[in-house]
């Protein structure tokens, strides 16, 4: 029985399936002609669907907690452990901005405030690091 409605179902798939070319080309003329729109008059008299809600005059009001300013700190350059940041030579325990510097090395600074920690390094493609060699 199965057998016999699978082969039926199929046989009339592709009975339907067959098209020819007069028949596409009737479709496409269809498809080509030019269909009539609505009246731009009757455009312009019909009414709005969408619905207009008149807002209520409750005033809400939010504010917004301004970030803190972080402190820009650069490194421009060290040179016998001492270390040139923002246009000032700092060395050990000095205070910038806040931040109190613990540890100078060949590419990089250290600096603490409180719990804040900043790490700031020397830029990459510039030549910052100055080395200083004695000629003989």
């Amino acid at each position: 029985m199965k057998k016999i409605f699978l082969f039926l179902l199929s046989l009339t798939v592709l009975v339907k399936a067959d098209l020819s070319v007069e028949q596409i080309q009737k479709m496409v003329i269809q498809i080509h002609e030019k269909r009539e729109g609505i009246n731009l008059l009757t455009l312009e008299t019909t009414k709005d669907p969408f619905i207009q809600l008149q807002e209520e005059n409750n005033v809400t009001t939010t504010f917004a907690i301004a970030d803190k300013e972080e402190a820009k700190l650069v490194l421009h350059a060290i040179v016998n452990g001492k270390a040139y940041i923002n246009d000032s030579w700092s060395s050990l325990d000095d205070t910038i901005m806040g931040y109190t510097v613990k540890y100078i090395g060949q590419r990089g600074v250290v600096l603490r405030n409180g719990n804040h920690v900043k790490k700031l390094f020397l830029h990459e493609k510039r030549d910052n690091l100055i080395k200083l060699e004695e000629r003989l």
